[in-house]
């Protein structure tokens, strides 16, 4: 039996954008012609999976069919929830449709997680496909790259789960690596019958309005409209909370590849850095006297660019009216003013300027300094500047 990837695609992505009125959902942001839910609908094309389920919600259900004819997916079946209730209402209602039989092996993804090495995840998917039972929940930890505070970590004896810990400080985190914890990637594999039996178990009450809300749907053009009246009486929670923190059966799937969910502009910036080469062109290298600068995307509302500066370069004193920016430095040891403090920066540290602040970047070393930066707003061109002090007489 072919395994049925089942694609969560109802995030509203406002991390990224904490001010806008208006913001785009993280899934569905073009990054250079392509988005994550485009990338993900390309991995389930892969034999070992039957036509995939689509778990989204009106606002985004004309976004998901221009995703899907683009891809050129034409079996499929799309899950609209009517109101959010987090993720537990969500997959279970997905693996309730009538079309799953019950034994079916389902793959729940993130719309927007970008994974790489695709072939090494999809092995571990078939390779672990005889061991789903009835009961059990299989979950896929990444090997951590750095102690991040952004993610959930687990840990395991005997590859089992013995504990979750939910987006711990940095120190704690590093405990956690230390003692082989892994990041929980938020993705799951189980059977339908395992998902039907444990929130039977443990979450009655979201069972019973869930089945409710399948069983009174309607269904039009591979679209099942979820019954509102029903869904919206079951509980608000996370697939985390209703059913991994209850049971006991949960086996672990250890993945060493890069995977990230781009939940923050810093994650941002490192892929871009990572793939630079793909974005890299010529007639974008813009040259100043503190050094250069390249454009590497042009996005609607934020701008990535990786800044050079020269040993003894010095950036201007400067703030701007209609963006904030984040920077990742790669390379050399950058001294920064941002308002009234100064400090120093080193590889693989990152900082935030918000909308407003004073800042500069200077170079005091004989290494140069690269930053890849994130411009984010409404306005971003070298217009937006606002001069205070310049040591190459730019200030009016």
């Amino acid at each position: 039996m072919k395994i049925r990837p089942v694609i969560l695609c109802g995030g509203a992505g406002t991390r990224l954008w904490p001010n806008a009125k208006k913001h785009q959902a993280k899934q569905f942001i073009n990054f250079g012609n392509w988005t994550l839910l485009g990338k993900t609908l390309e991995r389930v094309k892969a034999s070992i999976f039957d036509a995939p389920i689509i778990s989204t919600n009106a606002k985004y259900l004309r976004q998901v069919k221009q995703h899907l004819k683009k891809h050129k997916i034409r079996k499929f079946k799309i899950v609209l929830e009517p109101a959010k209730r987090n993720t537990a209402p969500a997959i279970l209602s997905t693996a309730l449709i009538k079309d799953i039989p019950n034994e079916q092996p389902l793959m729940f993804l993130a719309a927007d997680h970008l994974i790489e090495k695709v072939g090494l995840f999809n092995k571990a998917i078939k390779k672990n496909q005889k061991k789903l039972t009835q009961n059990n929940i299989f979950i896929f930890g990444i090997k951590p790259t750095i102690p991040s505070s952004e993610f959930g970590y687990f840990l395991t004896k005997n590859n089992k789960v013995s504990r979750f810990v939910e987006k711990p400080k940095e120190a704690k985190a590093k405990q956690i690596i230390s003692k082989k914890g892994y990041w929980n990637s938020g993705m799951f594999y189980l059977r339908k019958d395992s998902i039907i039996n444990n929130f039977k178990k443990y979450q009655p009450n979201i069972y019973r309005n869930c089945n409710k809300a399948v069983t009174k749907a309607k269904y039009k053009s591979n679209v099942y409209y979820l019954n509102k009246q029903a869904f919206t009486k079951a509980t608000a929670k996370s697939f985390d909370y209703a059913i991994l923190e209850k049971t006991k059966d949960i086996n672990a799937i250890k993945l060493d590849i890069p995977w990230s969910d781009l939940g923050s502009w810093k994650e941002i910036c490192k892929m871009y850095g990572r793939n630079k080469r793909h974005y890299y062109k010529k007639k974008n290298v813009f040259h100043r006297p503190w050094g250069s600068y390249v454009n590497l995307f042009n996005g609607k509302e934020f701008l990535i660019k990786e800044l050079y500066v020269k040993p003894k370069g010095i950036l201007s004193l400067q703030k701007h009216h209609h963006r904030a920016e984040h920077w990742v430095v790669t390379h050399g040891k950058p001294k920064i003013t941002l308002n009234k403090k100064y400090f120093t920066m080193k590889p693989d540290e990152t900082i935030f300027i918000p909308l407003g602040a004073i800042h500069r970047i200077e170079n005091p070393y004989k290494k140069p300094v690269k930053i890849i930066e994130a411009q984010v707003g409404s306005i971003l061109k070298e217009t937006d500047i606002v001069r205070y002090q310049d040591v190459y007489g730019r200030v009016k």
